[in-house]
């Protein structure tokens, strides 16, 4: 069993959490990509970061766009995966957000699908904003897609089971004062037992975001909701998609 406070190490880098996530949704994320980049209207020689890109849906999508794309995970197994997409203008690593990257070299930064909120500690989380907003060129875009705690918390679903390509999956989710939990059992007849995995993650508020943002000079300018980016309503909006610029 690995150590708790390390629990995405695990998770992020096996195969089930791919499946359980994103093999189904590609249309979404093409959408959420294409609304996106109408609204931000980037310059084509743009350089974008995907912080926490995983096996690189999303930065495949930014790049097909023309732009200059490079990907950071923790998981070597999903940056294996990324890098047999790389060309000319994609390229992946294997990195921690926590610790600093390339400085102020991109024009945009991305983290997605509540890719964050997962550390042990609030040092850990400034400490991966300060890696983007040093990634980040003066005046640069960064854009967090968050769950919004509020909504989250009135829709949450206590139990459920998914049947995906033949593997099952068990969910049991619940909440204390800080922190999400989502307790995830897979069975697949190609294990010899069944494998947990529970993920936690933080209860990071708009204002909680603000505050981490403007101590890296990070200027929040807009907020939406949801991936159509109808505007943010705190009780209303599945997601907080927050949208900053650097300020110097």
């Amino acid at each position: 069993m690995f150590s708790s406070s390390n629990w995405f190490k695990e998770w992020f880098n096996s195969p089930y959490y791919h499946k359980l996530y994103f093999e189904h949704d590609e249309k979404e994320a093409s959408a959420f990509i294409n609304r996106l980049l109408n609204k931000l209207k980037p310059p084509s020689p743009a350089k974008f970061i995907d912080v926490a890109c995983g096996r690189g849906r999303h930065a495949k999508l930014l790049a097909s766009n023309g732009f200059d794309v490079t990907g950071i995970d923790l998981a070597p197994a999903s940056i294996a995966m990324a890098q047999k997409l790389e060309n000319s203008n994609l390229h992946f690593f294997e990195h921690d957000m926590r610790l600093p990257f390339w400085i102020n070299y991109f024009d945009y930064a991305f983290n997605f699908f509540t890719s964050f909120g997962y550390f042990r500690t609030e040092r850990e989380h400034y400490n991966a904003i300060r890696t983007i907003a040093n990634a980040l060129k003066p005046n640069g875009t960064l854009v967090i897609d968050y769950l919004n705690v509020h909504y989250a918390e009135d829709h949450l679903v206590h139990k459920q089971e998914k049947v995906i390509d033949d593997v099952t999956f068990y969910l049991t989710k619940w909440f204390d004062e800080t922190h999400f939990y989502k307790k995830i059992e897979v069975e697949d007849d190609a294990l010899n037992a069944p494998l947990e995995y529970t993920e936690k993650v933080a209860k990071f508020s708009l204002g909680d975001f603000n505050d981490m943002f403007a101590y890296y000079h990070l200027q929040l300018k807009e907020v939406y909701g949801d991936y159509s980016l109808n505007p943010y309503d705190t009780k209303k909006s599945p997601r907080m998609i927050m949208i900053a610029e650097k300020t110097i």
